[in-house]
């Protein structure tokens, strides 16, 4: 986007600045400050890639609220209190060697099979013992079969 954007309706100046934005999910709110370019004149507005971002991650975080799932807080403080590194995580919970860095900046909602994992190791944390062995399990490689006899 070019310094000095201007208005697609009036043609007057754009300025940069944050403007209050409300989103609605099955009946719940949040309001937050929303980036953007915006007209003086007609109220009309522009918004970057990053500033949709912001509003992403605000629709994630109602999605979660309203369907019980785990808040990138939540998450991050489950798996720290695990003692895992991101890519560890999401390698022996789920989701992928990035999958915990995108819940947790909050532009991924977890699964609710993800969110039910981590709600029962933070309740038990020694049960992460369970998941190691059996992904070292399913990794060994397996012996090869003998061939039936005839």
């Amino acid at each position: 986007m070019n310094a000095n954007p201007v208005c697609p309706k009036t043609g007057a100046p754009l300025h940069r600045g944050v403007r209050p934005m409300t989103l609605t999910y099955k009946g719940e709110s949040i309001t937050f400050d929303l980036p953007g370019w915006y007209c003086n004149e007609c109220g009309e507005s522009i918004h970057t890639g990053k500033d949709m971002k912001v509003s992403d991650r605000r629709l994630n975080l109602l999605k979660a609220r309203s369907e019980g799932l785990l808040a990138p807080e939540n998450i991050r403080r489950i798996r720290q209190k695990l003692r895992l590194s991101q890519e560890a995580a999401g390698l022996l919970i789920g989701g992928g060697p990035r999958a915990f860095q995108k819940y947790e900046s909050g532009d991924l909602l977890p699964s609710r099979a993800i969110s039910s994992a981590l709600v029962l190791l933070e309740h038990d944390p020694d049960a992460l013992a369970v998941l190691k062995k059996w992904q070292d399990a399913s990794q060994a490689p397996t012996p090869p079969q003998a061939e039936p006899q005839p």
